[in-house]
C-alpha cells in the first residue's frame, strides 16, 4: 500500500503568503540600490527609470555627489534574472560602494571592482557595468564601460553612440579598463542604459536596438530628463506591443544645463573628445 502525503490547503496558502512577503522584502531591499529621487546639483540634472521583468531583477544604478564635488554615476546589469540576479546585484553594489567613494577614476574603479568580485567568483554570474565621473568645474565627463550598450550623447539635436569596450567585472582577474573623456557643452544629454532596452523585441523578433533609442532621443531632444525617459519607455512599449518582456530595463539620463567658467578649465582639457 502506497501512502501519498499532500499539503493541506491552509499550509499551501501560508507558504504562498510567506513567499509573497519575502519577495516584497526583496523588492524593498533592491529599491535601496536605486536613487530615491532625481539629482539636481548645480548645472546637472539626473533622472532614472527601472522596470524589472519579475518582482526583483539584476539591474542597478546610482548617482551621487563625491567629497571633491565631482558627480558619480554607475549603472549595472547582472547576468540572469529574478532573485538570484538580484542577490548578485546586491553583492556588486555593496562592493562597488566600497570602491567608488575613494575618488578613483572610472577605469580604476572598474579594475578594483573586478579584482574584488573575482575573489568571490560565482559560476555563471557576472555584472556588466558603466561608471562615469563628472567634474562640474571643467565640464569633463570620464566614462569606463564593461559589457554595456552605449552610452548615447544627445547634442544639438543629434545623437551619437559612444563606443567603450570592456570585459564585465567578475569574469577574469587582472583586467584593465580604458576610459573615454569628453567635454560637455551646455544642453548636452547623456543616456545610460542596460541592454534590456536595446534587446526588447517585437512579434517578429526584431530588436529595438541602439538605433531605436537614437530615434527617440532625437525626436524628443528638447525634453527634460524625466520626460525623455518616459518617452523612451513608451516607445519601447509601443514597439513590443503585447510581447512578453524578457529582461530588466534600467536607464539614467544625465543633463548638463550650464557651462563651467572657462577661466577654470586648463588649456589641455578643452578638446571635446579623447580616448
Amino acid at each position: 500500500m502506497t501512502t501519498i502525503f499532500t499539503t493541506p490547503p491552509e499550509n499551501s496558502l501560508a507558504v504562498e503568503r510567506l513567499r509573497e512577503q519575502e519577495l516584497e522584502e526583496a523588492r524593498l531591499i533592491q529599491s535601496s540600490m536605486f536613487p530615491s529621487q532625481a539629482l539636481h546639483a548645480g548645472a546637472v540634472v539626473v533622472s532614472h527609470e527601472f522596470q524589472p521583468v519579475t518582482e526583483v531583477g539584476g539591474d542597478y544604478l546610482d548617482y551621487f555627489n563625491l567629497s571633491d564635488e565631482t558627480l558619480g554615476l554607475y549603472i549595472g546589469d547582472v547576468s540572469g534574472k529574478g532573485l538570484p540576479a538580484a542577490l548578485y546585484a546586491a553583492l556588486a553594489v555593496g562592493t562597488l560602494r566600497g570602491v567608488h567613494k575613494t575618488g578613483q577614476q572610472p577605469g580604476r574603479v572598474l579594475a578594483l571592482l573586478n579584482q574584488r568580485l573575482s575573489l568571490r567568483c560565482i559560476p555563471g554570474r557576472h555584472s556588466a557595468l558603466q561608471y562615469a565621473l563628472f567634474d562640474p568645474v571643467t565640464g569633463e565627463m570620464r566614462i569606463a564601460s564593461a559589457g554595456m550598450p552605449g552610452p548615447l550623447l544627445l547634442r544639438e539635436g543629434e545623437c551619437q553612440i559612444l563606443q567603450i569596450a570592456g570585459i564585465p567585472p567578475g569574469l577574469f582577474p587582472n583586467v584593465s579598463y580604458e576610459e573615454l573623456s569628453l567635454r560637455l557643452r551646455p544642453g548636452d544629454t547623456l543616456l545610460f542604459c542596460t541592454d534590456g532596452l536595446t534587446d526588447a523585441r517585437d512579434a517578429n523578433g526584431q530588436e529595438f536596438g541602439l538605433e531605436g533609442l537614437q530615434e527617440v532621443c532625437i525626436r524628443h531632444a528638447a525634453a527634460k530628463p524625466l520626460d525623455l525617459l518616459e518617452q523612451i519607455f513608451k516607445a519601447i512599449q509601443q514597439f513590443t506591443r503585447d510581447c512578453r518582456q524578457w529582461d530588466d530595463m534600467a536607464a539614467a539620463v544625465f543633463h548638463y544645463t550650464s557651462q563651467a567658467d572657462e577661466t577654470h578649465v586648463p588649456r589641455e582639457k578643452r578638446s571635446d573628445f579623447s580616448i
